[in-house]
Formats: C-alpha cells, structure tokens, sequence
C-alpha cells in the first residue's frame, strides 16, 4: 500500500513510525528456538523432572526471548522438522529408532545444537537402555554406560572446572546443587581429549548419598557432572532427577530441579550459548 503525505511537516513523523515498528517487529523475533523431546515413563522422579521443565522452560522462553516447543513423539526427530530449531534437548531419555537416530547424529554433525539432562546419558547393558549406540554413547557423549550411582537423591557441592566457558562464567566457584542422583560412568571423561569439563563434584560433598546401601554413598572420588563435547555444540548435565517420598510410598515431590537460582543460571546460559553462540 502507498503513502501520500502532504503535508511535509508530516513525513519525519511517518518515517519514525515506520522505522520505530520496524525495530519493535525485529525485536519480537526470537532469538532461537529450541525443541525438547522425552518418555515420561516409569521412574517417577524423571516424570516429576519433565512436568517441571515443561513448565519452566516456556516461562524463561518468554523472559529470555527465545520459543520453547516440547514433544513425547520421537518420531519428529526427523531432518525436516529438526530444520526449524536450532537447539535439541533431551529432558530424560535418548531416541531409539535408528532412523531417529540417524536424523540426530546428522543434524549435531551439521551444526545443531544439543542439551541433555541426567538420564539422556544412561546406557547399561542389560536393562530397557541397553548401551547399543557406540557414537552417542562413546564418541558424542563420551560417558561409555553407566557405573554406579548415588542414593537417595541429595544435593552436592559443585565446583566450577572452567569459569571461562560461556555457561559457566557468571558461576561462583562452588555453589550447592538441587537435590539430584548422581551418576559415575564407565568411561574416564578426563582422559578423553575431545571432552570439557564444566563442573565436577566438589570434595566437599563427601559423604555423598544416604543410602541405605553402603555402595549408594560416595566417600571420595573425581565426578564430573557438566561438561561440554568440544567437536560440536552440546552440553550435558547430570541434574534431572527430582526427589520423590518412595519411603512411605505417598508419591509426593520432595525437590525441584529449578529451585535453584544459580543451577538455574547455568543452564539458561548454556542455553543462550548453543542457540546463539559458535562452537
């Protein structure tokens, strides 16, 4: 549609309007988009942990400007829905049909940007996740299958391995966790060169866990527990495990993930990073 001013007093007005939507348009652009794929299945805490994203994340989307779509069909991890996000989450498990998986490795090899939490990482060999996808597991990850864990879910002491990172640099040294289960893995990530870590578990946690089960409780040791796969855009992140009141089988939620304003920080600005940032 066309303009006539005239009145040339007019024309600065109009051409401010013009210029002042324009930049009011560009502004409600978001910044990137991220899309959250999970089960929601059986374990109770890793149901209690999902329902939470879900909420979260669509509240810090509308705060930090950027779109939060979810989805329990993994059959939309496919290259034409993919092109549209530029973030992948994994809030509690991985895909497993090759296909599926195919899409995945395809996109974080061409740039994507991945974020898993806690269970995304999970690979034992026998149970439901049995360790059958070696580049995932071994060469994207770098964990290998998981070792042993933590009970019940407590919080730790974290210390922060690389301030310099853009998800770490607004971290203190140390800060305490949510409550979470902790997980040691089979492979020693320190060794692997292609591997960064972000945060470990402070010596300070120790004792770590309550068990009851002696070999639930950690007296010493190295862990990491955020780190980042230096070959592509991706962090990982061990929290994800909500505590739940099995003991006297009520089912209540006893912890939150994103009770905690520092965690919280983390993972918002390794966010940022994977949507905005190079590798």
């Amino acid at each position: 549609m066309l303009y006539f001013v005239k009145n040339k007093l007019l024309i600065p007005f109009f051409l401010f309007f013009l210029i002042a939507s324009g930049s009011q348009a560009q502004q409600r652009a978001p910044r990137f988009k991220v899309i959250a794929f999970y089960t929601g299945k059986n374990d109770k805490a890793h149901i209690s942990y999902v329902h939470e994203a879900n909420r979260w994340f669509p509240k810090m989307a509308a705060q930090y400007n950027f779109t939060y779509d979810s989805t329990s069909d993994w059959s939309n991890l496919n290259a034409a829905f993919l092109k549209n996000y530029q973030v992948v989450l994994f809030l509690d498990t991985r895909p497993e049909a090759p296909e599926q998986r195919e899409a995945f490795r395809t996109y974080m090899e061409n740039g994507g940007a991945w974020m898993g939490f806690h269970f995304a990482a999970f690979a034992l060999t026998p149970s439901a996740y049995p360790q059958n996808w070696d580049w995932y597991h071994n060469e994207f990850v770098g964990a290998g299958s998981y070792k042993s864990n933590t009970w019940r879910p407590t919080s730790a002491i974290l210390r922060v391995e690389d301030r310099q990172h853009p998800a770490t640099r607004h971290l203190p040294v140390t800060f305490k966790s949510s409550p979470n289960e902790w997980y040691r893995w089979t492979n020693d990530l320190k060794a692997n060169p292609d591997i960064k870590i972000l945060l470990s578990i402070d010596s300070t946690s120790f004792p770590l866990g309550t068990g009851p089960k002696l070999h639930e409780i950690w007296h010493s040791g190295y862990y990491p527990v955020v780190w980042t796969n230096k070959k592509y855009k991706m962090l990982y992140i061990n929290m994800g495990h909500n505590d739940i009141d099995y003991d006297n089988k009520t089912n209540k939620e006893l912890s939150f993930t994103f009770d905690n304003e520092i965690q919280n920080k983390l993972i918002l600005d390794g966010l940022v990073w994977l949507g905005t940032g190079n590798k």
